[in-house]
């Protein structure tokens, strides 16, 4: 990982940040936009300049001085890779500081395998993306995964379909295995994959990215804030339950709506399952008042336009007043990469002072 102590700074990252941002902009703009002095920022631009963070893009036009130099981002400067750990499958993503993908994998994992066994072939896929660029050039690994789990320690908790995995120390295994220069666990970011499928792309701030996939989930963001609750599992969309006398559910209760959903698609009905889903995010939209929906997961992608165009005329069915007429359904647009990329945004987002990385990374 590389050593860069100048740039953990919260005035290098503003800075760092804003060039993102603007892609091509003036010292004079960055002043302005991040409130330093003129003097920090020509010092914090020359030591972004020196790392190769940042280079020159020629001269804006004159407003009746000087000429102003131009900055902009070096995307190739630094690599992040983002990975996402189904229950049965893995993507990964090798993405630049501009969020592009320039490598993918999706590393087999045997099924039903031990957590050591699953662990050293996710470790393998990454360390085979890695392996294209210079070690010291790689700020970490943003893992994203089914919970429940502890955000704060990478900690899982017991995860329905993944026996066995309760209390394993997911992003201390995971950066044991992948020694990014000794970095340990700082190597490593992991959240839920719900979570970091609403970091993938832009929206509302107020949204929720709802996930259907081998589970169903969701990732919120209220007031442009990631909501992750007391104990880090706010977004267990899933496990609402719709019918008392419903079939019983991994978790175990009766009536979940993951088990509605499943039990649906299980007996070859999608319109079914679409039309479920359709009813808890009303339930979903009502109770945290968004304005935006977004979609994704595997079976979503499967057939996007059913998903998409179900839940929408629920929505409107269900919440008929003119105000609530506005929320927007879509499905996510950057497909089975969408998690993996939300996930490279846990390490990225810091990096360039943004936090949780609410700045989308996607398409």
């Amino acid at each position: 990982m590389a050593n860069l102590t100048a740039l953990r700074d919260h005035n290098a990252a503003a800075v760092l940040g804003r060039i993102r941002a603007a892609r091509e902009t003036s010292r004079v703009e960055l002043a302005a936009a991040t409130g330093l002095s003129a003097q920090a920022v020509s010092k914090i631009v020359q030591r972004l300049a020196a790392e190769g963070l940042i280079t020159t893009a020629g001269q804006g036009p004159s407003t009746g001085g000087k000429p102003r130099t131009l900055l902009r981002l070096v995307p190739q400067a630094r690599w992040v890779v983002g990975a996402q750990l189904h229950r049965d499958a893995a993507t990964l993503v090798l993405v630049d500081l501009g969020g592009r993908v320039v490598r993918s994998g999706a590393p087999a994992l045997a099924a039903g395998a031990d957590p050591a066994r699953t662990l050293d072939q996710l470790a393998a896929g990454i360390r085979e993306l890695l392996a294209t660029v210079p070690s010291e050039l790689v700020l970490g690994v943003g893992l994203a995964c089914p919970g429940p789990l502890d955000h704060r320690t990478g900690v899982l908790h017991q995860v329905t379909g993944l026996p066995g995995w309760a209390g394993i120390a997911l992003r201390d295994e995971l950066a044991g295995r992948i020694d990014l220069l000794g970095a340990g666990a700082g190597a490593v970011a992991v959240d839920k994959d719900t979570t970091a499928g609403v970091l993938s792309q832009p929206g509302s701030a107020d949204r929720a990215f709802v996930y259907l996939d081998d589970g169903l989930g969701a990732g919120l963001a209220l007031g442009g804030q990631v909501q992750r609750g007391a104990r880090t599992n706010a977004g267990e969309f899933g496990h609402q339950v719709l019918d008392l006398c419903g079939p019983r559910c991994a978790c175990g209760n009766r009536g979940c709506l993951e088990a509605l959903c499943r039990a649906a698609l299980e007996a070859g009905e999608p319109a079914r399952a679409a039309e479920l889903l359709g009813e808890g995010v009303a339930n979903l939209v009502r109770l945290l008042d968004l304005d935006e929906i977004v979609l994704g997961g595997r079976t979503v992608l499967a057939a996007p336009e059913l998903y998409r165009d179900t839940v929408d005329a629920v929505l409107r069915q269900r919440l008929p007043d003119p105000d609530w007429q506005r929320v927007a359904v879509s499905v996510v647009r950057a497909g089975e990469q969408a998690v993996a990329l939300g996930a490279a945004g846990l390490v990225l987002g810091p990096f360039f002072g943004e936090g949780d990385g609410l700045k989308p990374l996607g398409p």
